[in-house]
């Protein structure tokens, strides 16, 4: 396989880019059979955004921090670790807003969607799921809306479920939520439409963030698993991706 490299701008990422490249060619991303990300969790994100618009599998090898979706970084053995990886399936949320201005803006997720408060004062928020009203108002820090593959990260910090990538849900997490003061989130369908509407938005303003598009003062957020778009992951097969998902349920 003919790999593109991707690299962070970190001088960690950028010095293995130089490396490898010095030993297995960078092919033009239109020639390439797919891309190499190196970096953390962050710029794998980013090579995943990139790989919907060029339809390419992505590799990633960790020159970052926590690094979950990605292979171990070795020099070594680069072309075989290709030819024999492990291919993950991913479907993008899909996230609508429609801005305090009346603007409808588009935007996708790999990880999560997640509406912030922006001010000191807490948001409040009403949850329609398929058209039927579940929560009247949520006064909260906050909500997220995450894929599987998004439910290590910030749903996690959130203490949201871990949820296995073929379980067929999506998880849905308060963050901070004041009231109702019992109800820790939701597990629903991925075939689930949600709505969030935000109450008194003019005095309590909502951001909205899909990854790492934010759009600031939103009156309305639509949300759903967009089956249409397929993003491929490339594992080595020892770091089976399910297995890590399991595992973390059991860290100490």
């Amino acid at each position: 396989m003919k790999p593109h490299f991707f690299a962070a701008e970190t001088t960690q990422a950028q010095e293995a880019r130089k490396r490898l490249t010095a030993t297995y060619g960078d092919a033009p991303l239109e020639e390439a059979d797919c891309i190499v990300a190196l970096g953390g969790d962050g710029s794998m994100l980013r090579a995943l955004h990139d790989s919907i618009r060029h339809k390419k599998p992505v590799f990633g090898m960790n020159r970052g921090s926590v690094g979950f979706l990605l292979n171990e970084y070795r020099e070594k053995g680069l072309t075989e670790r290709l030819d024999r990886a492990q291919t993950v399936k991913l479907n993008p949320l899909c996230m609508r807003v429609t801005t305090m201005t009346g603007r409808m803006r588009d935007a996708l997720a790999v990880n999560e969607v997640s509406l912030l408060r922006e001010t000191r004062q807490a948001a409040k928020l009403k949850v329609t799921i398929d058209n039927v009203v579940r929560l009247e108002e949520l006064i909260c820090d906050g909500i997220i809306f995450s894929t599987p593959a998004g439910s290590t990260a910030y749903n996690l910090s959130a203490h949201g479920p871990i949820i296995p990538l073929n379980a067929g849900i999506l998880a849905l997490t308060p963050i901070s939520a004041f009231r109702p003061r019992r109800w820790r989130g939701a597990l629903l369908p991925q075939d689930t439409v949600l709505k969030i509407t935000i109450l008194e938005a003019p005095n309590r303003p909502v951001s909205a963030v899909a990854d790492f598009t934010e759009i600031r003062d939103v009156e309305t957020v639509e949300c759903w698993l967009d089956k249409s778009i397929e993003i491929s992951l490339l594992f080595d097969p020892e770091m089976n991706l399910d297995e890590r998902m399991i595992k973390e349920q059991f860290m100490p």
